[in-house]
């Protein structure tokens, strides 16, 4: 959870109101999936047919909705690492060269922990 946050302005409010939007979109996600996994689980409940192959398919769509959840709470706790780093004047930083990400960047991904330089030596060294 993060700590109190000083009072905002400019830039960092943009920043803050950036992230909640973010946060608020993962969570419905998150709820949507949830459910959705939770209904596959009781598909016998539901009275739907026990054949092999609708329960496989129940199967692989409950995987799905579970890998989905576990995804957007990985989005959802760097969102809120996010928020920290605001609160501690750390937001915007790379964590890797310690450089600003750029602000197109940010727009798009507010919760980035990476510049784009830094993400794409990443993205190579998990390729190669």
């Amino acid at each position: 959870m993060t700590k109190k946050m000083r009072p905002l302005e400019g830039k960092e409010k943009e920043y803050f109101d950036n992230l909640m939007q973010a946060r608020e979109a993962v969570t419905q996600q998150m709820q949507y999936h949830a459910e959705d996994a939770l209904d596959c689980s009781n598909a016998d409940k539901r009275g739907v047919t026990t054949h092999m192959a609708d329960a496989c398919s129940d199967n692989s769509r409950h995987e799905m909705e579970l890998r989905m959840l576990t995804e957007e709470g990985d989005v959802l706790q760097l969102i809120e690492d996010a928020l920290q780093r605001l609160a501690d004047g750390e937001y915007g930083k790379c964590q890797e060269c310690g450089n600003p990400i750029q602000e197109g960047r940010l727009k798009i991904r507010p919760y980035a922990i990476f510049c784009v330089k830094c993400k794409e030596k990443h993205e190579r060294e998990m390729r190669g």
